[in-house]
């Protein structure tokens, strides 16, 4: 240990708070918390040296550190985590699916609850189910309660401006409160039934629904009976489906970890009533932190962010600071919440299920780890490259004969898209169908001096030689030069009789041959192809804005307000022609002689063909 490690350690209260660990290039690697920081810090450096290799490396790359002194252990528990969020230090763990996952919103606030799918979990009184593992789960999820209740099925401000049922009605799938007469109390039954089904109380539901449903039979309302007993029927379905794992009916989360040299994976199993009803695999950076660490560190970042945590978690190491999780869930819960590590009985069971589910993802993730890892190793030599191209960038751009130029950064790790660092660019100081000067703006804009934006190994440019020699003269005018590697990804011209799309690196004539090596080049090709479909994505987004603008912003009488009612109301501009003059009449702030007008304006644009659309160009 070096001298001003040893004086500053010497001056380090015996105190709580979180330290930061910082390397030569003074970029933090680890933040961690103690309830005393001398003895904490002493640990790393002790002259027997570090307990085990994971340690050993993370001390062996420590120049100084930081404290941040707190009041209490709990105040720096909580700083450690939003120290973490900052830094994405190297050696913490850092869970590396970190994307928002869907979940169920139910707005209990508004006299007609709905449900709806969100990402983002607010503090607005609403109820919230999940998080769901996929898009496809909470699509099956919403699409089994359309089936089995009527709650409706349009958003806030359609329904204030509908006039008629839609078809959801006409299917028997909604009620309809937008237009038509619903007893207020029946519908609340509904949603409270919803809430049961979602919260995972489905026996408790179909007891509920089969004492209606004989109440129903025994007044000979059987129509009602019917409906009732077809639900119940599908409730059930969903029942055969959900594994009984407790007898305790009891709600709780199982959580597991396994690790292996290139990563860990932590296992969470939702039990609810007694039923597992769901298990999700967390991929975590390798850490020098142990298991028990681990968890602490998971249960800190996966509970901040989800609706709805369990009485009891079940984990297969116990945190050091096993009281301070305790309080923090309860607070976050609003409820006791505690974490508890159990010795025998069905619920080690669990844990040993939970942990055999971690292992095996373990497997699966690193064997897909070491295939990619692999394939980037043998494009790293048929490039030449000094290192792994373990982030590679791809620009692309998109424009309809010059209009509305647009560009596209994606973002592949470790052979995968990370779509979460994805970015679109509207060009600003291009004017008509300029590739070259497009391309500078973009990789001026995303290398620009200040940037804390992580590099990538490998940048491909979607284009041939003159992009090719753009991108490398504004890399160095970056200072970039030598930073990474600059390649271009050229279409294949069959007229020429070119076999294959062509990989140019600077410096040299002649594209690369990749002949014998066609899965790199279709890993390549792979790469534009995703640059080429979210620029095109984009530069159509912003046509259709720009359609919907010159089509209504030039009538007279049509504002904002208007222009927002009859596009919800007829669902595009193509909905607004096909209306009659007198369904526009009658939408709210409309009259005979404004929707007699929009009319003849709308007519102009088909007629002269100025409304038509160009082909896309990239």
């Amino acid at each position: 240990m070096n001298t001003s490690l040893t004086e500053k350690l010497s001056r380090v209260p015996d105190a709580p708070g979180v330290y930061l660990m910082k390397d030569a290039d003074a970029t933090v690697i680890y933040v961690g918390k103690a309830r005393s920081l001398k003895k904490r810090l002493a640990s790393y450096f002790k002259a027997s040296g570090p307990a085990d290799i994971k340690t050993g490396v993370l001390v062996g790359k420590i120049e100084t550190f930081d404290t941040i002194l707190t009041a209490t252990e709990k105040e720096a528990l909580i700083l450690e985590e939003t120290l973490i969020k900052r830094h994405r230090p190297r050696y913490n763990v850092i869970l590396k699916d970190d994307k928002r996952y869907p979940s169920l919103r139910l707005e209990t606030t508004h006299p007609w609850p709905n449900l709806t799918v969100v990402r983002k979990i607010r503090k607005d009184g609403a109820l919230y189910f999940g998080p769901y593992a996929s898009a496809l789960a909470v699509r099956e999820t919403l699409n089994l309660i359309n089936k089995t209740f009527k709650l409706r099925k349009c958003k806030n401000r359609e329904m204030a401006t509908r006039t008629r049922p839609c078809l959801h009605y006409q299917m028997g799938r909604c009620l309809a409160p937008c237009c038509l007469a619903v007893d207020s109390a029946a519908y609340q039954e509904m949603v409270r039934e919803v809430v049961l089904f979602l919260k995972g109380r489905t026996r408790e539901l179909i007891g509920r629904v089969r004492q209606r449903m004989a109440a129903e039979a025994g007044v000979q309302n059987f129509e009602s009976a019917a409906t009732l007993r077809d639900q119940m029927f599908a409730l059930e379905k969903t029942m055969e489906r959900q594994v009984a794992v407790t007898n305790d009916f009891s709600d709780r989360d199982v959580l597991a970890t396994a690790r292996g040299e290139l990563l860990t994976v932590i296992t969470v199993m939702s039990v609810r009533s007694g039923s597992l009803v769901g298990s999700r695999n967390f991929d975590a950076s390798p850490s020098p932190a142990d298991d028990a660490e681990i968890l602490s560190s998971f249960i800190r970042q996966y509970y901040a962010a989800i609706a709805f945590i369990p009485p009891s978690v079940l984990v297969s190491h116990l945190p050091e600071e096993v009281d301070l999780l305790n309080a923090w869930l309860s607070e976050q819960k609003g409820n006791r919440v505690r974490l508890h590590r159990p010795m025998r009985g069905e619920k080690v069971r669990l844990l040993a299920l939970a942990g055999q589910n971690a292992a095996n993802a373990l497997k699966e993730h690193t064997e897909a780890l070491r295939g990619a890892t692999a394939l980037l190793g043998r494009l790293e030599r048929r490039l030449g490259m000094d290192r792994l191209p373990r982030r590679i960038e791809c620009i692309d751009n998109s424009n309809t004969a010059g209009t509305a130029p647009v560009s596209s950064l994606v973002v592949f790790v470790n052979a995968r898209a990370e779509k979460s660092a994805y970015r679109t660019y509207k060009i600003r100081t291009v004017d008509g169908p300029d590739d070259y000067a497009t391309m500078a703006e973009v990789l001026r804009r995303r290398f620009r001096p200040g940037s804390s934006a992580t590099l990538p190994d490998l940048l491909l440019m979607d284009g041939g030689r003159g992009q090719l020699n753009i991108a490398v003269a504004v890399v160095k005018e970056m200072g970039l030069d030598g930073a990474f590697v600059v390649a271009g990804i050229a279409k294949k011209d069959e007229a020429r009789g070119e076999p294959q799309d062509r990989i140019y690196l600077p410096g040299r004539t002649n594209p690369i041959n990749f002949t014998r090596d066609g899965d790199l080049l279709l890993f390549l090709q792979r790469i534009r192809d995703e640059a080429h479909r979210f620029a095109v994505a984009f530069h159509r987004k912003l046509r259709g804005h720009a359609a919907v603008r010159s089509a209504l912003d030039g009538i007279a009488g049509i504002g904002p307000k208007r222009k927002t009612a009859l596009l919800k109301h007829f669902g595009d501009m193509e909905g607004i022609r096909a209306a009659s003059v007198d369904e526009i009449e009658k939408l709210p702030g409309m009259n005979r002689k404004l929707a007699d007008s929009l009319k003849k304006a709308l007519q102009r644009p088909i007629e002269s063909g100025a409304d038509r659309s160009l082909p896309e160009s990239a």
